[in-house]
């Protein structure tokens, strides 16, 4: 049964074994962590506005993260700081917040869907990746949120100690006012030094 018409979310791939979505944010930022969330939503979880959270507003994404966390069988957020990204890559550090956000639940799931094609076995629990899982499948949409909000949250802290850099607005994208910053400025302990930081032809978009 379809979560919603206008989205059509499905609860989960797999009902009734405690299904955890997850997904990250923050993967393609020159500064920050990079968090994850896992979200093990009731059966019967409904929202109209839940969605993949790049769908959403930033209102909206904070107006559904309290009705998740309140509503969710269990859920967890899991970080790995820009240093640790540094020394393992961007891709094993979203898959470690994946899994230290399910080292969190305070639940243990019975299966395991992620956001995109890449993941490393969590424990002896099954698992399926899927490419847009978050435009599909409810659980995982609540973990994008999730991950989003609480990873804005943190940026937004981070501005108040380093505000050149204009995280309030661009939350550790490589936009144009923030390598311009980096370049006039230099880095400081929350940049991903094994990224590259000053090539303006990189810029990216929000995730």
């Amino acid at each position: 049964m379809l979560l919603d018409m206008k989205t059509s979310l499905e609860i989960c791939k797999q009902k009734g074994v405690f299904e955890a979505g997850c997904d990250e944010a923050g993967r393609g930022c020159l500064a920050g962590p990079v968090y994850a969330a896992a979200v093990i939503l009731p059966d019967d979880f409904y929202h109209p506005l839940l969605n993949d959270s790049k769908q959403l507003t930033e209102h909206q994404r904070d107006t559904l993260r309290p009705i998740i966390e309140a509503e969710a069988v269990a859920w967890a957020v899991g970080i790995v700081t820009a240093e640790e990204i540094d020394r393992i890559n961007i891709l094993n550090a979203s898959i470690l917040a994946m899994h230290r956000a399910l080292d969190a639940l305070k639940v243990r799931p019975g299966a395991i869907i992620v956001d995109g094609n890449r993941f490393k076995p969590y424990n002896d629990i099954p698992w399926q990746t899927f490419v847009k899982g978050d435009g599909r499948f409810a659980n995982i949409a609540a973990a994008s949120i999730l991950a989003k909000t609480h990873r804005d949250e943190a940026m937004l802290n981070l501005h108040q100690q380093y505000p050149q850099y204009h995280w309030d607005k661009n939350k550790g994208y490589p936009t144009r006012d923030h390598r311009a910053a980096i370049e006039e400025l230099g880095t400081t302990p929350h940049h991903r030094l094994s990224f590259r930081l000053t090539n303006p032809q990189l810029t990216l978009s929000f995730d």
